[in-house]
């Protein structure tokens, strides 16, 4: 598939652009660009593809796509045949990370908001939304532009305090990592993405945070509510399907470039984590391309 770079800057010169789709059927390009994405899913039906999150869509759905973030709404065929009388509406509202200046959002009162648009980097769906919210999206395009503004805030706001919601894409697949205040997380972060390809342990981590094995698998299991095993894992099957999506190598060689051992346990933790073989998941995105 051929993932292409949209400009989706406003051609009013304003710091946020909202568009009020009703087309029959939704732009069926993998794209990604530099604003942030928050969309309303209007009325339609579909498969959704965030990184590398390849799940079913419908009419109701709130996602906030952090920038850069590779990503595409496909309709179902039902869609694209030719006396179809469906329409696909949503609303789409694109933004830059420092639309209100970063000294704003910098505000200890912002710290939460600040946090989701991070977040963001991997995909937000926001679980069950409540009707004033979705109104307040579907009402954005009408406004006069600075109360776009004040209102983009104020659903930023009210987004931060959803308790219900789901990451969609993997860290590995993004290939970037949120920075902490911590230094020690700093500096667990930045080993484990350049070495991630080789075969590295709690053990080797640990060292390098002048901790011992039980310590750090305590204090790293409290920070991310898993193992590290499993986040290692996460990664690197992140970085599996990236490389799938190129189509460049063999599955035998993405494994080993991802730091499996072997074949056996690559298809093992894919499974795992994307519930799906490595060429299911590549047969699934091949025949939407």
């Amino acid at each position: 598939m051929k993932l292409h770079l949209l400009d989706r800057s406003s051609v009013a010169n304003t710091s946020i652009t909202v568009s009020q789709n009703n087309y029959k059927n939704f732009l069926k390009v993998w794209h990604f660009h530099e604003e942030l994405e928050l969309v309303y899913i209007i009325k339609s039906t579909g498969t959704r593809f965030v990184g590398d999150s390849i799940e079913k869509f419908e009419a109701g759905e709130v996602v906030l796509i952090g920038k850069n973030v590779p990503h595409m709404w496909l309709n179902d065929e039902v869609y694209f045949e030719k006396n179809s009388t469906l329409t696909a509406q949503a609303v789409s509202v694109h933004f830059k990370d420092n639309f209100v200046g970063q000294e704003f959002l910098s505000l200890p009162e912002m710290q939460p908001v600040a946090q989701l648009l991070k977040k963001a980097a991997q995909g937000i769906k926001f679980n069950h939304i409540k009707d004033n919210i979705k109104n307040e999206l579907t009402n954005l395009y009408n406004l006069e532009p600075a109360l776009k503004i004040t209102r983009i805030i104020e659903l930023l706001c009210k987004l931060e305090q959803q308790q219900n919601y789901t990451l969609l894409s993997s860290n590995g697949f993004i290939n970037t990592f949120h920075k902490s205040e911590n230094k020690r997380l700093n500096i667990i972060y930045e080993y484990i993405y350049q070495n991630f390809h080789t075969q590295i342990s709690s053990k080797d981590v640990a060292l390098l945070v002048n901790m011992n094995a039980s310590s750090f698998s305590r204090f790293f299991k409290t920070i991310h509510r898993k193992p590290f095993t499993r986040f290692l894992n996460e990664i690197r099957i992140g970085f599996a399907c990236k490389m799938l999506l190129e189509n460049k190598e063999s599955i035998t060689s993405i494994a080993y470039a991802c730091g499996f051992g072997n074949i056996s346990n690559f298809n093992r933790q894919f499974k795992i984590i994307k519930d799906q073989s490595p060429s299911s998941f590549l047969s699934q995105h091949r025949k939407h391309f």
